[in-house]
């Protein structure tokens, strides 16, 4: 396990400071600029993020930085923003310090033009470049007929500023790491701590430039990855980057995150590993044991019928939001709707058992009940997706409860105790599709 590392510092010769770190020792190294919002000091927090961090770690020596303006680096004045140059000079700054000669720059969004300015500036040091949902020109001309139009740049740059700090921006940046209002919240606090509203002159900066004429002088491999339903860069931009990059490789990717490091970062990982190593991973199967729960609501057809499709459609958004922040809270994981109910999974029955009671609590003043079952095994652990005999158990037991029961096999009794969770024997029963007798327990309050 790659531990998080410690922030570093360096002079820029423009004047202020870099923050920096470097994690891994793999044999290439990879230059990774951080765009606002996602902060070096507090990404490490984030597990998703961490666990993508450590896997490019574990065949990369990284180098992350806070590019000038945000995060723990020194901050601009917003009435004299620099030209793109000085944050490509940044790079040499920061490559100097964590003494690489040659490196892989990765980036995404913003820092993908001073990256495509820097590895057609400085080809030597650059040995391959990697441009994750980025543009060479966001305004829409003759040529770009699918950037923004200039007529709505200034409304956007202002729906920027007044959103920074909410959360909002995250939430448009990278969807899949805002599902429940405490998610929501911490962000906000990310956005805050990585920069202040006024920073959005810097993004303007960076829209208003046009590296469309430096594409055709990168000479270092490059890989051009787009997730085809980003709200943010839409996917033509990167098709304009591998076209006019010489010998770029395109790859179109499903999903609506900008952000590198959110949705399905496996398969981005994937791309990039096999990019950097020339060896594209084998998908196997990881298998870990974890206590799998699925929840129900109770009659949701007959809640639909009375309620009709709009009120039922906000009911399950709230029932959503719930069981997300209670996941969050007990550290569980979601793995995915079942339309109205949940999977999910915990690192504890314990803990698995508390949050699916806060669930079942909190759901009541919406006029629902969910009932749920709980088994702990191995399960085999496949992208984002769990599969396996425990999941299956897990269905079966939760099939057998009755409204606001949660059910839990033999197997979880046996692992809580002295957690101080009390039972009641529900006796045994056969469970379809599975050998012999299984002993089920209610959880009491």
């Amino acid at each position: 396990m790659v531990r998080a590392p410690e922030t570093q510092y360096v002079p820029a010769p423009e004047g202020g400071y870099l923050a920096y770190q470097v994690v891994g020792e793999g044999p290439v190294d990879v230059v990774l600029p951080m765009n606002g919002g996602f902060a070096i000091d507090l990404i490490w927090e984030e597990p998703t993020i961490a666990a993508s961090l450590r896997r490019l770690a574990t065949f990369s020596r990284v180098i992350a930085f806070d590019p000038r303006g945000f995060g723990s680096s020194s901050r601009v004045d917003p009435q004299r923003i620099p030209a793109i140059q000085t944050w490509m000079d940044d790079i040499t700054t920061v490559m100097d310090a964590a003494v690489s000669e040659q490196a892989c720059l990765i980036s995404w969004s913003l820092s993908a033009l001073s990256v495509m300015l820097f590895a057609a500036t400085y080809p030597r040091r650059v040995s391959g470049m990697v441009a994750v949902n980025a543009f060479a020109r966001f305004l829409r001309n003759d040529e770009c007929t699918w950037g923004m139009p200039k007529d709505q740049f200034l409304v956007y740059l202002v729906a920027i500023e007044e959103a920074w700090g909410t959360g909002e921006v995250t939430r448009v940046l990278a969807p899949s790491l805002i599902r429940s209002e405490d998610a929501l919240h911490r962000w906000a606090r990310v956005e805050r701590l990585s920069a202040t509203p006024d920073m959005v002159v810097i993004p303007r900066a960076f829209m208003e430039s046009d590296a469309t004429s430096v594409l055709a002088a990168i000479q270092a491999p490059a890989l051009v990855i787009s997730r085809k339903a980003d709200r943010y860069i839409r996917p033509e931009h990167s098709r304009y980057l591998a076209d006019r990059i010489p010998g770029a490789r395109l790859v179109e990717l499903e999903g609506n995150d900008n952000f590198i490091f959110a949705g399905n970062t496996s398969e981005v990982l994937d791309e990039i590993e096999a990019f950097l190593t020339g060896v594209r991973p084998v998908p196997v199967l990881d298998r870990v044991l974890a206590t799998v729960v699925f929840t129900d609501i109770v009659g949701s057809t007959e809640h639909a019928k009375r309620l009709g499709d709009h009120r039922w459609k906000e009911t399950l958004t709230d029932y959503d939001e719930v069981v997300h922040r209670e996941l969050d809270r007990f550290r569980g994981h979601c793995v995915r709707s079942t339309g109205d109910g949940t999977l999910a999974t915990f690192d504890g029955p314990a803990r698995a058992i508390e949050a699916t009671r806060a669930i079942r609590e909190a759901v009541k003043v919406f006029g629902i009940e969910v009932r749920a079952g709980l088994h702990t095994g191995e399960i085999e652990v496949r992208g984002d997706d769990v599969a396996g005999l425990a999941v299956h158990i897990a269905a079966r037991v939760s099939g057998q409860a009755l409204a606001g029961e949660v059910l839990v096999s033999r197997t979880v009794t046996d692992l809580v105790v002295g957690s101080g969770i009390d039972f009641e024997d529900r006796g045994d029963h056969q469970l379809k599709g599975l050998p012999g007798v299984w002993r089920l327990f209610a959880a009491l309050d």
